[in-house]
């Protein structure tokens, strides 16, 4: 049985799968508030008749970037005691998730590694696991996470496993999760960014509304909830937060923006807290066709401005479909 305060690391093992979350439906007032939350510009997301008109069947697309946290705050079943995150990889939206479905996740270890010892430091281990989210039973949403957890005994398990490295980028791959039906014609013309432009989004905005999101989503990382959990004075921002913002700001930079297909990479290199002011960055590094419009490999980059120089906090490649 996992801890009610845990799972800690020594509980883990291969092939284990975490006890599952309550599954949720994505209605339309958890739509509102993660619209008031992050402000994203997403034609499809924010008008059922654009939706329709594109996808040529009745509904309103939930946003993708709240499916990923509700998914995401699901798997943090595991993540309880984290310390940190260390990556999310190769994440895809294997099906459009629309308002009134319903969301369930299922969470297995497939990788554990036991940190290097440090004098004076409990000692920690690394998980990898495999993420699977499914919409009214359906394959909806998968990826791998690696979190970092804190061990509760002295003596390490022994675990060597390799997490693996992230596979090149493979854009054709991402474009054919765009549905084939779909027709782009109504969200506009398109754009002629190019690769390796990169546009700076000159709104900048303010993190707030931290423990919403958190219990929004059902994460359950004490990190998030309590600064005396945190290794740092305040509570650790929860990353995905910077992540929908960052989505937001692409959806003001990249016109027409229909929804986002996959992660192919997303690193949290630095800490962020509540009240942080963001910049955020975007450079294209490559564009495929899909259906009647194109896939876009956008690298984001996000940057809190505190009292000293900016502090660069994601550089995040994210696949987003658009005209």
């Amino acid at each position: 049985m996992i801890p009610l305060d845990g799972p800690y690391y020594e509980d883990l093992s291969v092939g284990q799968v975490l006890p599952r979350q309550p599954s949720v439906v994505v209605d339309e007032g958890m739509a509102a508030l993660y619209q008031s939350m992050m402000g994203e510009r997403l034609p499809m997301v924010m008008d059922p008749e654009v939706c329709a008109a594109v996808t040529g069947r009745p509904g309103r697309l939930a946003s993708p970037a709240l499916a990923l946290h509700l998914s995401i705050g699901h798997s943090t079943t595991l993540t309880r005691r984290a310390i940190a995150n260390l990556f999310y990889r190769d994440l895809r939206l294997l099906k459009p998730v629309l308002i009134g479905q319903r969301l369930a996740t299922t969470v297995t270890v497939t990788a554990l590694a036991d940190s290097r010892p440090r004098p004076g430091r409990p000692h920690r281990g690394k998980v990898l696991v495999d993420i699977v989210t499914t919409a009214d039973g359906e394959p909806a949403i998968t990826y791998q996470r690696a979190p970092l957890l804190p061990q509760a005994t002295s003596d390490q398990p022994g675990h060597s496993d390799s997490l693996g490295t992230a596979a090149p980028l493979d854009l054709p791959s991402y474009a054919a999760l765009v549905p084939e039906s779909w027709d782009f014609g109504p969200l506009g013309p398109g754009t002629a960014w190019e690769p390796g432009d990169t546009i700076t989004d000159p709104t900048r905005d303010v993190v707030d509304n931290a423990l919403a999101l958190v219990r929004l989503t059902n994460n359950l990382a004490l990190i998030h909830r309590d600064a005396a959990e945190s290794s740092y004075p305040q509570r650790l921002l929860y990353g995905g937060h910077i992540v929908g913002l960052a989505g937001a700001s692409l959806s003001r930079v990249l016109p027409g923006m229909a929804t986002v297909v996959g992660w192919h990479s997303c690193d949290h290199t630095a800490p962020a807290f509540e009240g942080d002011q963001v910049s955020f960055r975007h450079t294209l590094r490559d564009t495929a066709p899909a259906a009647t419009g194109r896939v876009f490999a956008v690298q984001v980059e996000a940057f809190a401005h505190r009292p000293k120089d900016p502090e660069k906090i994601l550089d995040w490649t994210v696949i987003a479909a658009a005209p």
